[in-house]
């Protein structure tokens, strides 16, 4: 028993040296106040699961999983199912993370959720969230969202809440048609959307084509699609 004891407490350092180096999300990488924003490794699932993500330290006192983020229009983000469930793009720009992942930062305990746009005047606003959560793929990834706080864009998500995920190539939405295919992204679609985030990069003011764009209604309306917008979660404490 006395060389058990012996044998935890030499071990205790390097286990908890594998702890601090695989970190779930960004809250466990921001303990410290010191590491900056940028690209790191979390593991959602344990430590098979090691995938980068984008840690945003900054806002409102940091620590958030950046889970989704258009800036620029580099990444394609009309895909089918497979790519929205495994995540595709790159964290230092242009990305999803992944459903699978998101269930697994969420699942289990409270996380709130931050969104974050700019239009291409340069003015910002966002959206929070106090509870968040995504359910496994059996679920159909089912979306769980309230506690809304209005930072300035207006409320376009509670709408989706309690819908499942929809792609172009996977139609879970209530709607007689396909939200994905009819507005040309991916998301939890209801009928159909006020928030597009996953939509067609355009640049701004643009009356073509209905509702197609990165778009958040309440902020900007149908016909605006926005320069950047970043969804993140973090726990609550």
């Amino acid at each position: 028993m006395k060389l058990l004891s012996v044998v935890v407490l030499l071990l205790a350092p390097v286990l908890t040296s594998c702890i601090k180096k695989q970190p779930r999300d960004c809250s466990v990488i921001h303990v410290d106040k010191k590491q900056p924003s940028g690209v790191y490794t979390i593991y959602p699932a344990g430590p098979s699961s090691a995938v980068q993500v984008n840690c945003d330290m900054d806002s409102l006192k940091g620590g958030w999983t950046v889970f989704q983020r258009r800036m620029d229009g580099s990444v394609n983000f009309y895909r089918g199912w497979d790519q929205y469930k495994k995540g595709f793009g790159s964290a230092a720009g242009e990305y999803w993370l992944g459903l699978d992942n998101i269930h697994h930062l969420t699942k289990g305990r409270k996380v709130e959720l931050l969104v974050q746009m700019e239009d291409f005047e340069g003015k910002t606003a966002f959206a929070r969230y106090t509870s968040f959560s995504v359910g496994g793929e059996c679920d159909g990834y089912l979306l769980k969202v309230s506690g809304f706080i209005n930072g300035g864009a207006g409320d376009a998500l509670s709408y989706n809440n309690g819908q499942k995920f929809s792609t172009f190539d996977k139609d879970q939405d209530p709607w007689s048609a396909n939200c994905a295919r009819s507005f040309l992204g991916a998301f939890w679609y209801k009928s159909c959307h006020y928030t597009n985030p996953n939509g067609v990069y355009r640049w701004g003011a643009d009356k073509t084509l209905h509702a197609v764009g990165v778009e958040w209604y309440q902020w900007k309306g149908y016909d605006y699609s926005l320069k950047s917008i970043s969804m993140k979660i973090r726990p609550v404490k």
